[in-house]
């Protein structure tokens, strides 16, 4: 008789980053290339840009509904930047990791802290910082999503935001998107394989004693 299949519990992987420091486009390229993978969806009550899909990039609501969902506990995490409400939503998330299935998304430093006290044994958090400054507003100019007055207001944001990098389990410098990814990659490889997510490894070993 062979031994049962490992079970193991997923987990949530989060990016965060100041605006424009390559936290969306590494989610993206990690989605793309690991089906066991899945995407956490945020809500958030900005407009869409030019380009973005509902339910692919964010699910696009109004404050109504947004506070709705605040007080039906149905949001994980919920913050509010440049005047614009996120959230990500509970449901989803939990269905996956229940299921073995990690899930990927890209928070803020606060919607990380938020998330280390509502799902702490579930969270793994790296933190993504640009390689320079100038780099950083030179990303932030080639998006032509937003205003001059709105990446003058990203910058001034993005040293604050970068002050929180010690909360985070991992920090990566995003110089080189392939090779980023590849470290994401290689922490999740590392993730997956913790002792205590493999919640099925103790019959696992059990079955190799009885062989």
């Amino acid at each position: 008789m062979s031994p049962p299949v490992i079970k193991r519990r997923g987990f949530l992987l989060i990016l965060s980053s100041p605006s424009g420091a390559g936290k969306t486009t590494i989610t993206r390229r990690l989605v793309a290339g690991d089906p066991d993978l899945a995407l956490s969806v945020s809500v958030t009550t900005r407009p869409p840009r030019d380009g973005e899909i509902e339910g692919r990039d964010y699910y696009f609501i109004d404050r109504q509904r947004f506070d709705e969902m605040l007080a039906q506990r149905e949001l994980l995490e919920h913050a509010t930047v440049f005047g614009n409400c996120y959230g990500t939503p509970r449901g989803p998330v939990e269905a996956a990791l229940s299921a073995g299935r990690d899930v990927v998304g890209d928070v803020d430093w606060q919607g990380t802290q938020q998330l280390a006290k509502s799902v702490p044994h579930d969270l793994v958090s790296v933190f993504v910082l640009p390689p320079s400054l100038a780099a950083l507003e030179a990303r932030l100019s080639a998006r032509a999503q937003d205003s001059a007055a709105v990446v003058a207001s990203r910058m001034a944001k993005s040293a604050e935001e970068m002050s929180h990098w010690p909360e985070y389990d991992y920090v990566i410098v995003n110089r080189d998107v392939e090779k980023s990814v590849a470290d994401v990659r290689a922490i999740l490889t590392a993730e997956r394989l913790r002792r205590v997510r493999q919640t099925g490894l103790a019959e696992f070993v059990d079955g190799l004693r009885v062989d």
